[in-house]
């Protein structure tokens, strides 16, 4: 239940300001070669999803009641596109998906370093309102040392620093050596999307 409290107030953040994406900082140079291992380490997805009840299309107010019957009021921001498409009786559906992931390259020139970037997607003209936020941080690191033994393996980040790690999966330590890169990428997407009364 307070996940879906969190989500509904993350949606309705995303409804009342859903515009344009920050700029991204140049991301970080990819390795040519192809991953030499790769998996996801976390992944969780969390909806909800809460009822229209009334819209004020002059003030943009919109007033939505959650599955255990409370409502709350939230503003649909000028960026908002097709608000008077939004009719009582609709059904706002929010999810929130997060993951981590890791890719194992080759040795190459890349250097560690950290890049980051906003997706941002709008409903088209005429349509129901919705979008999506996606955000992207990936963290370049470089192997200095394997401990096959202890299955941990040791990485040095864009900030200089060292960090050990336990493999999950030893037998994975035998594919990579000191000096390939590994790219851990962190993913945030929240999006909204409003369906038509039933």
């Amino acid at each position: 239940m307070r996940m879906s409290l969190v989500v509904l107030s993350l949606g309705a953040g995303v409804l009342a300001g859903c515009a344009a994406g920050k700029p991204a900082p140049a991301p970080v140079a990819q390795a040519a070669a192809a991953p030499v291992v790769a998996g996801t380490l976390d992944e969780q997805t969390a909806s909800a999803a809460a009822t229209v009840q009334k819209i004020d299309l002059k003030s943009r107010h919109v007033t939505l009641r959650r599955a255990d019957g409370t409502t709350f009021t939230i503003v649909a921001g000028p960026d908002v596109r097709n608000l008077d498409q939004v009719k009582r009786g609709d059904v706002v559906r929010i999810t929130y998906r997060q993951s981590i992931a890791y890719e194992v390259k080759k040795a190459d020139q890349a250097k560690p370093g950290v890049s980051a970037s906003t997706a941002v997607t709008r409903a088209q003209p005429g349509a129901k309102p919705g979008g999506t936020v996606t955000d992207t941080v990936t963290v370049r690191m470089t192997i200095t040392a394997i401990d096959k033994p202890a299955a941990e393996a040791t990485l040095l980040g864009p900030d200089g620093q060292t960090t050990v790690v336990r493999a999950k999966d030893p037998s994975k330590l035998d594919l990579v050596q000191p000096g390939d890169v590994v790219d851990v990428t962190y993913t945030e997407a929240l999006g909204i999307a409003v369906e038509k009364a039933k």
